[in-house]
């Protein structure tokens, strides 16, 4: 017979949780509330005891702002770009290191080496190769008979590199996600599939990417909130810019608050980001259910 659990046992419970809950409390709850206090607030870093409480103007501002503007633009064409592009490597990466070949532990490691590298330093690396005038990336294609490039120096060009960077960084984590998904499909529904004439293709189509579809969704929601939070690679690599066509949200929340130390402004900007990531993660998860 289960006895209900005492007051000790709750206690106890409760003492093993309490140094999460503590660190929950003091890294995300309290700042929360405290960013949400601030956003109607002038709040200025060097005179934190001048603050006075102002209402919507921090709001009304931002509508105004061209930089936050461009912002929300940059951050919704980052996201956009980054899905398919780093979604579509990892699967590449994983199909190939699937199937049973000689050198597959060498594709493994240098598929997942870019994963365990510092972001700063990756970023720093990538600077010196995009270098319009002296990088490696423009001497190979001037070799094939290509112009030197901008890249990072130009406003056209800038987003589309820091995706092709961001991708090749983060891709080897979702690969190792999308490689436990195939190796978890059983070899007979693919011995079955080839009985009943199936090509390599319409095996990949009908049979491993409906059953990867669980993977896929948790690959695209880790890559969705890792995107809208990406800051290290238009901080370290363009500083926003040039012309603010890298700015960010999170940059932007950075650059005000920190740099500017406007920390009233920057929470009213922290405030409309968190509510976006809110909504967005409710009409997903509307969706993955009506999707079951």
């Amino acid at each position: 017979m289960n006895q209900k659990p005492t007051v000790k046992d709750n206690l106890t419970g409760y003492a093993f949780l309490g140094p999460a809950l503590l660190l929950l409390a003091i890294f995300l709850i309290i700042p929360v509330i405290m960013v949400f206090y601030y956003a109607f607030t002038d709040y200025y870093l060097l005179t934190p005891d001048a603050r006075q409480f102002i209402g919507l103007e921090n709001f009304k501002r931002l509508i105004n702002d061209p930089i936050f503007i461009k912002s929300i633009w940059n951050t919704g064409k980052f996201v956009i770009w980054i899905i398919p592009v780093q979604l579509g490597a990892a699967l590449g990466m994983a199909l190939i290191i699937n199937k049973q070949r000689r050198g597959n532990i060498f594709f493994k490691i240098a598929f997942f080496a870019p994963v365990v590298m510092s972001l700063v330093v990756i970023s720093i690396l990538w600077l010196y190769l995009l270098n319009p005038n002296e990088g490696l990336m423009n001497s190979l294609l001037n070799k094939v008979g290509i112009a030197s490039q901008p890249f990072l120096t130009s406003p056209k060009q800038a987003m589309y590199t820091i995706v092709f960077v961001s991708a090749w960084q983060g891709a080897g984590y979702q690969m190792l996600l999308f490689l436990g998904g195939m190796q978890n499909i059983s070899h007979d529904v693919y011995e079955a599939a080839e009985i009943d004439g199936f090509s390599k293709f319409q095996q990949f189509r009908y049979i491993t990417m409906p059953l990867l579809k669980p993977t896929t969704i948790f690959v695209m929601l880790t890559t969705l909130i890792s995107a809208f939070k990406r800051l290290i690679q238009p901080m370290v690599m363009t500083q926003g810019g040039p012309m603010n066509s890298t700015m960010t949200m999170v940059y932007y929340i950075y650059q005000t608050g920190f740099t500017d130390r406007m920390v009233g402004y920057s929470s009213s900007i922290a405030l409309i980001f968190t509510t976006m990531i809110g909504l967005i993660t409710i009409a997903q998860r509307k969706l993955i259910k009506e999707d079951d």
